[in-house]
């Protein structure tokens, strides 16, 4: 939901000259010219789900690339990855060719891309959704993006030892929802796993959020005393 504050869900993982984009929403591209890397660098996308708010910008993206030159771009993502860029190049037939695009639908297995080693498990959403873990072999520096889902063991002893684990906490504990965490829930569901990191960050924040940050860490913190702060656009954490 825009605010003219945030952007939608895109975080850019570097290590040396590997660069890999998770996630492609609305404002992303205009995010990537912030950084010192911009849509002319990241060659490769890996999408947690299809939902809107997640890969608005992958045409945009491709299209920019096309006009900057480039000659590439790889996109991977759960099952019907592949069909859903399929059926964004069928209403925009004229970028259909226009750079090498690669698609990938992954499996769940461990895989390999961009130079990052990764792993994916299943969230709990509305939509099919992957969870990631990612490592790079140079550093053996891990981050884990939960992608959209509500708050589950499965999912925090999937993220268990990383350096940095962010986490949906769409809205505060008045909001019920099944389809995305609430802070009390996630705090519970950290008590319940016993799953540590080095630093925890909340992320995918609706607006419903806004003025109520401290409430919100303090409800986590009636079950998790780790470390846990709040994402925001243009953070950059160094891992490793």
């Amino acid at each position: 939901m825009p605010t003219g504050d945030r952007f939608q869900t895109g975080l850019l993982v570097e290590s040396g000259s590997d660069q890999l984009l998770v996630d492609c929403g609305s404002g992303v591209l205009h995010a990537l010219q912030r950084t010192d890397v911009g849509y002319e660098g990241v060659d490769t996308v890996l999408l947690t789900h299809h939902h809107l708010d997640h890969v608005s910008d992958l045409l945009a993206l491709l299209k920019a690339r096309w006009l900057a030159g480039a000659d590439s771009l790889a996109v991977a993502g759960p099952p019907g990855t592949s069909t859903l860029v399929d059926d964004l190049l069928d209403v925009h037939d004229y970028l259909d060719g226009r750079i090498d695009l690669a698609v990938r639908d992954l499996t769940g297995e461990p895989f390999s891309l961009a130079g990052f080693d990764a792993r994916a498990t299943e969230t709990r959403h509305s939509k099919q959704c992957f969870a990631y873990r990612l490592t790079h072999p140079a550093t053996d520096a891990t981050f884990v993006f939960s992608g959209d889902s509500t708050a589950t063991r499965e999912l925090l002893a999937f993220a268990e030892g990383a350096d940095v684990l962010a986490h949906d906490c769409s809205y505060p504990d008045s909001v019920e929802t099944d389809t995305h965490a609430t802070p009390r829930q996630l705090g519970q569901a950290l008590a319940a796993t016993g799953a540590t990191f080095d630093r925890l960050y909340l992320t995918h924040l609706y607006p419903h959020t806004d003025g109520r940050h401290e409430e919100m860490l303090d409800s986590i913190g009636e079950y998790y005393d780790g470390d846990v702060r709040f994402a925001a656009d243009g953070l950059t954490i160094d891992l490793g």
